[in-house]
């Protein structure tokens, strides 16, 4: 329920489209998940009604790739923020689909790393 469902028409809008040239394309609803529990849920629930699921990072993609073409759940990651493990020892960090380069390379900041802009996968 709410405030981690939206069906309000500007919040659709905003999650139909990306920084493409592809017109919009909203979903019929926006999900903000916090666990990756409540991801699988919410995607068996989606499957079992045959609904389609759009996942939403930051709107920054040039594919059109958010744009639900045949409607659905927008599952906006933007939540799932968490920096769970750094290892400098092999230079790996695993981290929830929500987290920015930006935060990223702040959380690294003293650390002599940093993750390079341009990388795929980050916004």
């Amino acid at each position: 329920g709410a405030p981690n469902v939206s069906t309000a028409a500007a919040v659709r809008e905003q999650h139909g489209h990306d920084e493409s040239m592809h017109p919009c394309a909203p979903p019929d609803a926006v999900v903000w998940p916090r666990s990756v529990g409540q991801v699988q849920e919410l995607a068996a629930l989606c499957y079992r009604r045959r609904v389609p699921m759009v996942p939403f990072g930051t709107g920054t993609g040039l594919e059109g790739g958010v744009n639900a073409v045949q409607g659905g759940v927008c599952f906006d990651l933007s939540r799932m923020d968490t920096i769970a493990e750094l290892s400098l020892e092999d230079f790996s960090v695993t981290v929830e689909p929500g987290v920015t380069r930006k935060a990223l390379n702040s959380h690294l900041c003293g650390t002599g790393l940093w993750f390079p802009v341009g990388t795929v996968g980050m916004g």
